[in-house]
């Protein structure tokens, strides 16, 4: 009896709901750092424009995304080994203890944001336990003609969820920076006596040793990638990035070396940890090599519409800086609504009709909203902007349901595991690479026309020259993240000894509402073009990599649906 309840209708659905709440939880606190980022610094008294506090900065933002991205795979592949529900209940676990200890960080200065990053990093150990097995929990538990609709469900939560941590992060924080973390700690609770209780392991277990060797050289690896990555865009010596740095040049070296050793040790290796052979499954392929793509040319654009909305839009409008995070959060829900509103349907539509139509369209149709967006004037009208956000998510949402059931139906029964976390490292580290090239590129348009405009401005304001000439040698990072962290850029760069000593009327227009819109707007908007322009062409190039997927394809079932499109 209990037996025939487990795979039973009854359980998917049981299935389902928990894994999607943790994917939702996972996500929401990938993002909710972002909007919350200023009280959260404020609260443990640490200046982050500072630049000897840039790196906790960056990886207060990125450590989460990293963590998970290194060890989806890892995740993913002990599930296959060890059960998939009970990787997947040790996620909850993790994460809510990390959360917990997040909360009573009692310390200030350096050593309150070294404890902040270490349980960050450990909070993202146990997000990448629950991302690493939801998918293969729910392709155990849901029939290939089913699989469409819960995997759509799920995958839009956990993209969904990067935004709605937008609002909750900008909700929160200003009440109590704590309450960033305290949230996921009743939620986690929650799921984690929920997911004990009712979950079931319908997995077949390998019983195969684990590869340490590989799982240590792809770490390692991929980590060295993502540091030299994220110390990229900050600035070096008289240079406005570091690209040309000893220590970007050696980490991307060395990261990029450990990772050509990580695929011959894979070749080699009786068990591996990445299930090379996988990628002769063409279905698998292509649909992995689309989600890398789509999230490289989604993953840097809510970093720009953030950094458009807060340091131009928003305060044009009359918005303070300190106000504009929160609002940045708000006036992007269409963007949600889209995911919310096409990821549910395009996946019970992909059941039946095949997922190659509905994911290729979604980049097709993604790839034009990049345009439309670009099409838009600096200050835009609110309707029309959102507008295309709403057609954006309904872009992305129609590809990425349908796409990750067409990867996750592609796969044998054994390698759910692995091949699921397979995909979701291409996926996570896309979006970590996509912040990276994003930031460079929008960091190139404002090097070329950002200094004189800064020194045209300030000169017009009386600002002394030798203040002008500093600031307007500042690298333009500087300015992006005072915008993206909502204060007041003048005010911060200017100082209050500065602005004590202008004419009050010089001063007033200064750290007023348009003066930084006004100095920013064509610079950006350079910077804009630029970064719009490589996220349409991700776009057309996942768009041609889906439709190269080829037939559909069910591992070990429904051979007789293989002449459908897919």
């Amino acid at each position: 009896m209990a037996g025939a309840e487990v795979r039973g209708d009854r359980y998917k659905w049981v299935a389902l709901t928990n894994t999607t709440i943790g994917v939702l939880l996972a996500t929401i606190d990938s993002s909710i750092m972002l909007i919350a980022m200023p009280d959260i610094f404020r609260g443990i008294q640490l200046d982050p424009l500072l630049p000897e506090n840039s790196f906790y900065l960056l990886w207060m933002i990125l450590g989460y995304l990293v963590t998970s991205s290194v060890l989806v795979v890892s995740v993913g592949r002990l599930g296959d080994l060890f059960g998939r529900v009970r990787m997947y209940n040790l996620g909850f676990v993790i994460y809510t203890f990390a959360s917990l200890l997040l909360t009573i960080d009692w310390m200030t200065g350096h050593a309150g944001a070294i404890w902040l990053l270490v349980w960050r990093i450990v909070q993202g150990i146990g997000g990448a336990f629950l991302v690493g097995n939801s998918g293969a929990i729910l392709t155990d538990a849901f029939p290939a003609r089913q699989r469409g609709l819960a995997l759509g469900i799920n995958n839009v939560a956990g993209i969904s969820g990067t935004f709605i941590g937008l609002i909750l992060g900008g909700l929160l924080a200003p009440i109590s920076w704590r309450l960033v973390f305290l949230i996921s700690v009743p939620c986690g609770v929650f799921g984690a006596v929920w997911a004990y209780r009712r979950l079931h392991d319908l997995s077949r277990r390998s019983g195969e040793p684990i590869d340490w060797l590989g799982n240590v050289t792809f770490a390692v690896g991929l980590i060295l990638v993502m540091v030299g990555i994220t110390h990229g865009i900050q600035p070096y010596g008289a240079h406005t990035m570091g690209w040309t740095s000893p220590l970007v040049v050696g980490t991307l070296a060395g990261g990029v070396a450990l990772l050509i050793a990580f695929g011959i040790i894979e070749t080699r290796v009786p068990f591996p940890m990445f299930r090379l052979p996988l990628f002769k499954i063409r279905a698998f392929t292509f649909g992995t090599l689309s989600t890398f793509l789509s999230a490289l040319g989604r993953g840097g654009l809510m970093f720009m519409l953030i950094i458009w909305l807060q340091g131009i839009w928003l305060p044009l409008h009359g918005y303070s800086f300190e106000s504009t995070p929160l609002w940045a959060g708000i006036y992007m829900v269409p963007l949600t609504v889209g995911f919310l509103a096409a990821g549910p349907v395009s996946g019970y539509l992909s059941d039946r009709f095949g997922a190659r139509p509905f994911a290729t369209t979604g980049m097709l149709v993604a790839a034009l909203t990049f345009g439309l967006l670009e099409l838009l004037p600096i200050d835009f009208p609110y309707p029309a902007f959102a507008g295309i956000l709403l057609l954006n998510g309904l872009a992305m949402g129609c590809f990425a349901s349908p796409n990750r059931a067409a990867v996750m139906n592609s796969l044998p029964a054994t390698d759910r595991g692995a091949g699921g976390g397979m995909n979701s490292t291409f996926q996570n580290s896309a979006q970590v690479f996509s912040i990276g090239i994003f930031f460079s590129l929008m960091i190139t348009g404002l090097a070329a026309t950002l200094p004189s405009a800064l020194t045209s401005g300030l000169s017009a304001h009386h600002v002394p020259p030798g203040v002008t000439a500093q600031l307007a040698a500042s690298p333009p990072v500087s300015v992006l993240f005072a915008a993206f962290l909502g204060y007041n850029p003048m005010e911060h760069l200017l100082g209050p000894d500065v602005i004590a000593k202008l004419p009050p009327a010089d001063a007033a227009a200064l750290t007023g509402h348009a003066f930084f819109p006004g100095l920013i707007s064509g610079p950006f908007q350079a910077g804009l073009h630029i970064a719009f322009g490589f996220a349409i062409a991700t776009c057309l190039i996942a768009a041609g990599a889906s439709a190269f997927r080829g037939d559909r394809y069910v591992a070990g079932e429904l051979p007789v649906l293989a002449k459908r499109a897919y």
